[in-house]
This record gives C-alpha cells, sequence and structure tokens, in this order.
C-alpha cells in the first residue's frame, strides 16, 4: 500500500507532520543531542554552585560582623576547621566562586563546539546532501515548476532553519524545561510560598508567547520567498552580464537587484519589528518576578524567616537565572517559526514524487539496436497545453530522422521523451519492441546521447569533461572520442593539452570548441541513439562544415535524431518530419518535401530559394 501523501501546505495537519518529522530528525541524532542537554545541565549545576558560594560568603560575613546573627550553613555537613581564620575561609569561599566559574567556562566552549559540530558537520550536510540527491531522481517537470533561485536557497538556506530546530528548539527547550524543574526545586527548598508568589504571572508569559508565534510565522513564509527572489534575480542577472552590457542597461539591472534587496530587508524589518515587541515584553514580566521578590521576599527576611546569604541572594540570583531561561522562551518560539518555514520548504522536496522512476519488474539493457517507435503519443507540459497530439512514428535502427517545424510545433517535446526526461501522457513509446517504461532509466539514459544547441561543460579539465559519462575510460578512448568529434587538434594547442582546466560553462572556449566537445562526449558512451538538438546554430559556416564532418562519422550505425533549422544539417538525414503544432504534417526526403508545397518547401523558399536555411 504506497504511503498517504504528506498534509497541505499551510494546515495544522501540516505543522504537526513536520514537527513530527523534526522530531525524528533530532531523534537520529539522539545521543549527541543528548549530551548537549547534559552539558547545558551542567552549565546551570555550576551557576548555581557559584550562586550558593556569593550567598554563603554573605552568611558568613554577615556572621562574623553581626553578632548574634545566624550561623553560615555549608553544604555537605562540611564546615571550616576552627583553626582557620575568617579571611582564609574567605579565600576557600572564592577559590570555590572561581573553580566553579572556570569550569563553567570550559564547558561552555565545549558545548559551541559540540553544537556546531551536530549542527553543522552533520545534519546541515546531511540535509544538503538528502536535496541534492533527491533532485538527481526528479524528472524535468519538478525543474519546470520550481525556480533555481528557490531550490538553491532551500539547500543553502532552509537546510540552515531545519538545524535549528536541534539546537535551538529541542535541545533549548529541554534545557528550559530541565532548569526550570531544577531551580523551582531549589528555589521551594528556600521558601515555597516566595516561589509560588515569583510564579504567578507565568500563564500571563505563556500566552503572551503563543500569540507571537503565531503572528511571527506568514512573515517568515514570505521573507523565504523573497530571498528566493533575490537569489533568482541575481543569478539571472549574473548569467546575462554580457546582454545587459551589451545594451548598455547596467543602471536597469543595478535597480533590479536593488529592488529585490530592499525587499528582502524590508521583510527582515518587519521580522525584527515584532521581535523588538516580544522580547522586551518578556523581560518586562519577569520583572514582575523581582517586584515580588523584593516585597515579599524582603519581608519574610526582616522578619527572620529566610536568612539574607543562602536565602534572600540565593533566591534572587536563581531567579535571575531562571528568568534567563524564561527570556529563552521567546527564542525558541521565534526559531520554532524559522524552523517550521524552513522545515517545510526542504520536505517539499525531499517528500515530492521522482515523478519519472523505473517500473518493479524493469529490464536491464545493455545494448539498444536503436529501433523507436511512437504510438499515438500524447503529451503535455502543462495540463490546459497538449503539446503532442497523438503522433505516431516508427524509426529503424540506424535511421537518421530530422525533425523541422515552426517554433511552439512540439519539436523539444518530442525528444525529450526519448530519454525519458518526461514520460508520455498518452500512448507509448517503444524502443527495441518494448515500452520504454519497461527499461531500467539508467541504461535508457546510458544507451542515449545527447548534443544541445548549448551544450553545458564543467569547470574541470577537457579530459574529465569528454568523460563525464564514462569517468573510467582511458585517456586513449578520450582522445578517439575527440578525434571523432574533430576537436583533437584545437585540444592539443591548448596550454595543457587534454588537462586544461576550463572555465565556467567553457568560457575559455569558443562556441564551435564547445560544441565539439559536447559532440566527443556523447561519442565516449558509444550510445545506440544520438539526438541533436540544433548543434550549429550558434557557430559560424567554417566551423559548422567541421561539426557537420565530424557528425557523419558519429552518426555512422546509430538511430539519430537531429533538430535543426539549417538545410546543411537536415539534408544529412535519411527522412525529415515536420511539426506543425504536435502533428506530424509530413515525412520524407529533402527531394519529397521540397517537391510539394507545406512548410518546408517554403521555408526554402524563404531564403530566396538557396536552400540554405530551414526554419526551426
Amino acid at each position: 500500500m504506497p504511503p498517504s501523501p504528506p498534509p497541505p501546505p499551510g494546515s495544522a495537519a501540516r505543522q504537526r507532520y513536520l514537527l513530527g518529522r523534526l522530531f525524528r530528525l533530532t531523534a537520529r541524532h539522539g545521543w549527541r543531542s543528548l549530551g548537549l542537554v547534559a552539558l547545558n545541565t551542567a552549565l546551570l549545576a555550576l551557576g548555581l554552585a557559584g550562586l550558593g558560594g556569593v550567598g554563603l560568603a554573605v552568611d558568613y560575613l554577615r556572621e562574623q560582623v553581626q553578632p548574634g546573627a545566624p550561623a553560615a550553613k555549608f553544604p555537605f555537613g562540611w564546615h571550616p576547621p576552627d583553626a582557620w581564620e575568617p579571611r582564609t575561609v574567605l579565600l576557600a569561599l572564592g577559590l570555590w566562586i572561581f573553580a566553579a566559574a572556570a569550569l563553567r567556562a570550559w564547558l561552555a566552549r565545549l558545548t559551541a563546539i559540540s553544537t556546531n559540530r551536530l549542527g553543522q558537520g552533520r545534519i546541515v550536510v546531511e540535509l544538503r546532501s538528502a536535496i541534492y540527491a533527491k533532485m538527481q531522481r526528479m524528472s524535468f517537470r519538478f525543474f519546470d515548476a520550481n525556480a533555481t533561485g528557490s531550490l538553491i536557497n532551500r539547500v543553502t538556506g532552509d537546510t540552515q532553519s531545519v538545524r535549528l530546530f536541534i539546537d535551538g528548539v529541542a535541545v533549548q527547550a529541554l534545557n528550559v524545561v530541565l532548569a526550570a524543574v531544577f531551580y523551582v526545586v531549589c528555589l521551594a527548598k528556600i521558601h515555597l510560598g516566595l516561589t509560588l508568589a515569583c510564579f504567578a504571572f507565568l500563564p500571563v508569559l505563556g500566552l503572551v508567547v503563543a500569540l507571537f508565534s503565531r503572528w511571527l510565522r506568514p512573515d517568515y513564509e514570505e521573507g523565504r520567498k523573497r530571498v528566493d527572489r533575490l537569489v533568482l534575480v541575481f543569478e539571472e542577472l549574473a548569467r546575462g552580464m554580457g546582454v545587459v552590457k551589451s545594451f548598455g542597461l547596467q543602471d536597469w539591472a543595478e535597480s533590479r537587484f536593488l529592488e529585490a534587496n530592499a525587499s528582502v530587508r524590508d521583510q527582515k524589518r518587519r521580522v525584527f519589528g515584532k521581535l523588538t515587541i516580544l522580547h522586551p515584553l518578556i523581560s518586562l514580566l519577569n520583572q514582575l518576578s523581582l517586584v515580588v521578590l523584593l516585597g515579599y521576599g524582603g519581608w519574610l527576611a526582616i522578619r527572620g524567616d529566610i536568612p539574607v546569604g543562602t536565602g534572600l541572594i540565593l533566591f534572587a540570583g536563581i531567579l535571575q537565572q531562571l528568568n534567563a531561561q524564561v527570556n529563552a522562551i521567546g527564542a525558541v518560539a521565534d526559531n520554532l517559526q524559522q524552523t517550521l518555514t524552513g522545515a517545510d520548504r526542504v520536505y517539499e522536496v525531499l517528500d515530492a514524487p521522482p515523478g519519472i522512476t523505473d517500473r518493479t519488474d524493469a529490464a536491464p539493457l545493455e545494448r539498444a539496436r536503436g529501433a523507436v517507435v511512437f504510438e499515438e503519443v500524447s503529451f503535455r507540459f502543462k495540463p490546459e497545453d497538449t503539446v503532442l497530439h497523438e503522433l505516431s512514428l516508427s524509426v529503424n535502427p540506424g535511421e537518421k530522422i530530422a525533425i523541422v517545424g515552426p517554433t511552439g510545433a512540439g519539436k523539444t517535446a518530442l525528444i525529450q521523451l526519448i530519454p525519458r526526461f518526461y514520460d508520455p501522457d498518452g500512448g507509448r513509446l517503444l524502443l527495441d519492441g518494448r515500452d520504454l517504461r519497461d527499461w531500467r532509466l539508467d541504461d535508457v539514459r546510458r544507451q542515449t546521447g545527447l548534443v544541445f544547441q548549448e551544450s553545458f561543460l564543467f569547470s574541470a579539465p577537457v579530459a574529465a569533461n569528454i568523460a563525464f559519462g564514462n569517468p573510467s575510460a582511458s585517456r586513449e578512448d578520450v582522445e578517439r572520442a575527440a578525434r571523432l568529434a574533430a576537436a583533437h587538434e584545437f585540444i592539443e594547442k591548448l596550454p595543457q593539452g587534454y588537462d586544461t582546466l576550463l572555465h565556467e560553462n567553457g568560457g575559455n572556449l569558443s562556441g564551435g570548441q564547445r560544441q565539439r566537445l559536447a559532440l566527443a562526449r556523447a561519442i565516449l558512451l558509444d550510445p545506440a541513439i544520438l539526438i541533436l538538438d540544433d548543434p550549429t546554430a550558434a557557430v559560424d559556416a567554417g566551423t559548422e562544415h567541421e561539426i557537420l564532418a565530424a557528425m557523419d562519422r558519429v552518426m555512422a550505425g546509430r538511430t539519430t535524431f537531429i533538430v535543426a533549422h539549417r538545410f546543411s544539417t537536415v539534408r544529412r538525414a535519411d527522412r525529415i518530419v515536420v511539426l506543425d503544432r504536435g502533428r506530424i504534417a509530413a515525412v520524407g526526403t529533402h527531394e519529397e518535401l521540397s517537391a510539394q508545397p507545406g512548410y518546408y518547401r517554403d521555408a526554402i523558399l524563404a531564403e530566396n530559394g538557396t536552400g540554405e536555411e530551414v526554419a526551426a
């Protein structure tokens, strides 16, 4: 039985679901989380020991300077030897306080290190790896629906928010609870009535925190969206810097970025404005306990019901420590809203259905023959927009098929179905007589070599780029592929030859050189099916001639699909398929289609009868 889908965003059930996921994440790191709690508990105990030393010193001083004052009560039944002078006793108490402070400082450093190792060293790394691994399994529909800037922000900012749940919510909340119990017990032992009086305001404080927490949540959600927008704007402007400069629109680009940046700033100011109300209000409510302490507690000390040092002063010190923990409730509530907002976006990715997956009985595909059949295939990128309409086409192994047609005809959609970037919404796509979905997905893609109009290259050596699809390939195999792609000659002239490090997306190569490297990368896979998506569109005539000569060598014996708008590329096909609004308008050779009225002949005539262009 398939698992039930997660609750919809914005619902109360969704918040409960997210909290459950976050607590399970914490449980996976249970021992380390408990270690943080233990360290924080030790810090609380050492703080109390220091306060106790101060209170004891006050009582001892009072005993020495005020005849008849109650004797100081030392802990654990211990009492200074009678031979000790008062200054020796006070020095011992001072050393006690200093030792507690020194140990507390060391434990505070250890706690900070442990918190960082758990959060940054484990949880953030784990979540980022999980998100990236999930993205590798997602279909192209997922990336169509999610902007790159949003995905970058989920991997960077939102994972930090989820990490905050462990050390900023779960551990901190447990610390607050343990500290409250610990301190309340200590206060009750000093004087129960005074303790109850000082805590009379706590229900009001809890109500304030709950209301503010609910008030803050929408602002954090809006803030994440604005950061997504900022990242997207920056990414677009960085990629389009050349276009911006060529049109002299630097002022426009700067204003666009400043607008997005200011939007993030304004939203953060809005959140900060609310927090500047919450935290001072909590601190103000906490001061009510001091009013009670001075009024009621001072009266008790005057009456002699509690001692001044180990009673009133120690009570005041513990109460201040407790108030600090109560103040932390506001931070916990704030962290919780940040965490829920980030977790919602992180688990939205992790819970998303992959879309394109292997069937349980998918068969391995060692070597495809390359017979491709479209059987009444329909496809849509969006539910309301059908791109291919019951398209049928049979391609024989080793056949070269050119696909032409006007913009929006469905050419790209057709070739993207072959490596299963998408699955058809209707009909079937067959490979070697079997439904494409019956073969293992990875095997299908290894049998398919793709060369795009703008092929992406990595910031890595030339050889590594060519061997990207087959990292175990030998240098001889890499050079053989480069020769077939007419790339070996220019590679040898590079500063370090095949070991030359490419700049971002091959920025230190020409367009034709990048295309030949992409062709070599496809060749090295030795694919049964080759898809060439307008590979010569962005190169000059001389470079095109070299690439076409390489393509002739590469296409030999492979089933090839060519999307192109240049006649010099299209004429190399055995058959030409003309698409029009998602349907096959005509199929034939160049000579057949040139002789009959229709889009193909019109496109040639549009180029003054020279046959140099076939519009795509």
